[in-house]
């Protein structure tokens, strides 16, 4: 390899592994403090209801904010332009679909989990398992793209340019995250994630200054040298873009424009229905705090994404995208060879230390999820039918977390060198196809019962994994998971655009068939009640 991130990495590994290991010492240090103060099932599950709505909407944007959003955007943009920007956009705009229609109403109903308040007026055991088991897929799917993103960002930062070398890398990352989740759990993965959103926010503000400064702070300089750099590519496919207009990766033939709506579908729904997410909401003590973290967060968010405007187009017009392509972690490595570009070794280090606290810290979240899911909604609720202690549930919870992070690392193995951002889009894809269209049924629509919940959970779950495994997301295409292989019938890379819909037909007509199946009026009422006014939010709602 002959990038200059190559010879900074032979030149002086110590200082880029040195800034890392100090994040994570400090990191863990702040995770042990936390971890004492985890007492009952709510502390280690929820951190005790007791961060305030800034603290929560700082760790919703270090939740949310991945290294999809750090490596895989700002890669996208310095590659294909216009069309790489779509993915900024669609994840902020989704952020007001999560605070019109469940942020608030989600918060009052639930108390540790998604399923708590898809199963409240519903048939608990068998709502309870499908909602976990969509909570498992859709976090399985996001591990998978933070591991990948650790992969190509240590392929960089070491040159390590062997599977078996970034494979280990992903191991690591895995083990860390395991560490996180067992000692601290929701407290110290909060604290953490409160940590990783300040730097990486204030890194990305730092270097969008320094790219704005070498360009005069005129942002059609940015612009103008982002398209003579990809106009001087060596490749006839780079130089031939525009990349200030739309079409560069979605344009041309219907088949990409219809892949492009599928993506977007994907994006702007999945994060109300991303699990993850949708459990800081009960972090909080009140409902106005639950609604005073997503303004901080979209808010925290807008600007980040703006900056990633600027670092993407600046990475064209300084790295240029040959270099980017050529480079351990292909797209992925746009920012950091940026940081390079603009500040040398000791800014490479920092910013890649950032992208590893993103990675650990949004691991983590995901890890704590899925575990307390399978604790809270399939052990205790469906295995023990609800006679199980707190304290049983935590102890299976890090039994969940520990089996989590293996299958993670090994997925994260299979998909290193994929775009992160694409492979969280497949993530966004699977949670608005299996979770939203439940969520929305069961807070607006007093008729929805159990079997509506069930056709939509795994209709939707079903047909989401069934195209994305016979897609060129996965065979047939030489950017393929498995690039050997061609079974792709569906041509879409996302698939959003049909399961999607299908998920929220497949709700309405499993409703409409079984008209005796719903839940008492009584207990309608009561979740309308506490929906919107929080009255009772504070108990226990398995019943």
């Amino acid at each position: 390899m002959t990038t200059l991130a190559a010879s900074a990495a032979v030149g002086n590994p110590i200082a880029n592994i040195a800034i890392f290991v100090a994040f994570v010492a400090i990191t863990l240090f702040v995770v042990i403090r936390a971890s004492k103060k985890n007492a009952s099932a709510t502390d280690y599950f929820t951190g005790g209801r007791a961060f305030s709505g800034p603290q929560n909407g700082i760790a919703i944007a270090g939740d949310y904010l991945s290294a999809a959003s750090f490596l895989g955007i700002a890669g996208a943009i310095a590659v294909y332009g216009y069309d790489g920007f779509l993915y900024s956009i669609g994840f902020l705009v989704a952020w007001l679909v999560a605070l019109l229609l469940v942020a608030e109403l989600l918060r009052n109903t639930g108390k540790f989990t998604m399923a708590d308040v898809l199963s409240f007026r519903l048939k608990q055991r068998p709502v309870r398992l499908a909602a976990a088991i969509s909570t498992l897929a859709v976090s399985l799917f996001y591990l998978l793209a933070q591991m990948a993103g650790a992969g190509g960002l240590v392929a960089l930062l070491l040159d390590v340019t062997s599977r078996t070398g970034q494979s280990i890398v992903i191991a690591v990352v895995g083990a860390l995250m395991i560490v996180y989740v067992l000692v601290g759990g929701m407290k110290g993965t909060t604290w953490v994630q409160i940590i990783k959103a300040v730097l990486l926010i204030a890194g990305a503000a730092f270097m969008t200054v320094l790219v704005l400064a070498k360009f005069g702070l005129n942002v059609s300089h940015i612009l103008g040298g982002a398209q003579d750099a990809i106009s001087g590519s060596s490749s006839e496919k780079v130089a031939a873009r525009d990349v200030l207009a739309p079409g560069a990766k979605y344009g041309g033939s219907m088949e990409s424009q219809i892949n492009f709506i599928s993506l977007a579908i994907a994006l702007v729904l999945g994060t109300a229905g991303l699990p993850h997410v949708l459990m800081r909401f009960y972090t909080v003590p009140t409902a106005k705090e639950a609604r005073r973290s997503v303004v901080w967060a979209i808010a925290l968010i807008g600007a980040f994404y703006l900056f990633t405007l600027i670092l993407g187009y600046g990475a064209a017009a300084i790295v240029g995208p040959d270099r980017i392509l050529a480079a351990a972690g292909k797209e992925n490595a746009a920012a950091p060879l940026l940081a390079f570009e603009l500040g040398g070794t000791i800014l490479l280090g920092i910013i890649a230390a950032v992208a590893f606290a993103t990675i650990l810290a949004v691991v983590a979240g995901l890890t704590i999820t899925a575990s307390a899911s399978f604790a809270h909604d399939i052990y205790a609720s469906v295995i023990k039918r609800g006679k199980v202690s707190e304290d049983d549930q935590v102890r299976v919870s890090r039994y969940a977390a520990i089996t989590l992070g293996v299958l993670g690392i090994v997925l994260g193995i299979l998909a290193n060198g994929q775009n992160v951002a694409f492979l969280v889009a497949l993530a966004f894809a699977i949670a608005a196809a299996a979770n939203l269209p439940t969520i929305v049924y069961s807070l607006y629509w007093k008729r929805f019962n159990t079997r509506g919940a069930l056709w939509s959970i795994y209709g939707g779950l079903g047909s989401t994994l069934l195209l994305i495994v016979f897609s060129p997301a996965v065979s047939g295409k030489a950017t393929s998971m498995i690039p050997g292989a061609d079974f792709a019938w569906f041509p879409l890379e996302n698939p959003g655009i049909v399961s999607i819909p299908l998920a929220f037909v497949l709700g309405i007509v499993g409703t409409l068939t079984s008209p005796s199946d719903r839940g008492t009026p009584e207990r309608n009422a009561e979740m309308e009640v506490r929906s919107l006014t929080g009255v009772g939010a504070e108990e226990a709602v398995a019943h």
